[in-house]
């Protein structure tokens, strides 16, 4: 068994006060959202890990691109057939979370998930090139297949049948717009004191904002 304990990091390079947040999470969000991109070296700043509750009762948590963010919510598109869409359809209790190792933070966010409208969906699609458009519809995310070979036989004769063709979105696949309840930041600091700011929900619409003990 290798033995990890001698990993440490001492976290310095920002802190996160009470005296210089916003009262809403999603511009708080947007703030660092910003931030790591324009600090540079987190490749895909808009991965997030995108935790469900199997049918199976297991948690299970994979990276999804985070394709929207609005006083709404966040957007994600993905097979409503797949395992996280028949997890979601389920139960659509779920958590998001980021890690921005550059500038040493994270965000989780506990929400609901919900179908994005057709249109919404529809408009992305459009957007995708032919080769993402093709590929959401020969794959049935999260099936058995037999071999790498089946897949890309298929993806051949998809391009053959769709040459010079408008690609139309599958109405198995779109978007889901996650409505937070909670978001949390987090902000590395030394001698493992991180701060932690929570932001909750209220029946007013408000947002409750509390320390956490890191």
């Amino acid at each position: 068994m290798k033995d990890l304990g001698n990993y440490r990091k001492s976290y310095e390079k920002s802190e996160l006060l009470e005296s210089n947040i916003p009262e809403d999470p999603i511009n708080l969000f947007n703030r660092w959202f910003h931030e790591v991109e324009d600090f540079g070296g987190d490749s895909e700043v808009n991965a997030m890990t995108v935790s469900t509750i199997g049918l199976d009762g297991f948690p299970k948590a994979r990276v999804v691109l985070l394709k929207k963010f609005n006083e709404e919510g966040f957007i994600f598109y993905t097979n409503y057939n797949s395992e996280k869409g028949r997890a979601i359809a389920e139960n659509p209790k779920i958590c998001l979370s980021f890690f921005w190792h550059t500038m040493e933070r994270q965000v989780i966010i506990k929400g609901i998930a919900h179908k994005t409208t057709e249109a919404i969906s529809d408009n992305y699609f459009e957007s995708r090139p032919d080769g993402s458009k093709l590929g959401a519809i020969v794959s049935n995310q999260s099936e058995v297949v037999p071999s790498r070979e089946y897949l890309e036989e298929n993806l051949k004769e998809l391009e053959k049948d769709f040459d010079g063709m408008v690609i139309p979105r599958p109405k198995y696949w779109g978007g889901f717009l996650v409505t937070p309840l909670e978001v949390e930041f987090w902000q590395g600091r030394p001698n493992r004191l991180h701060d932690r700011i929570r932001y909750s929900s209220q029946d007013d619409f408000s947002w409750k904002i509390e320390r956490l003990s890191p």
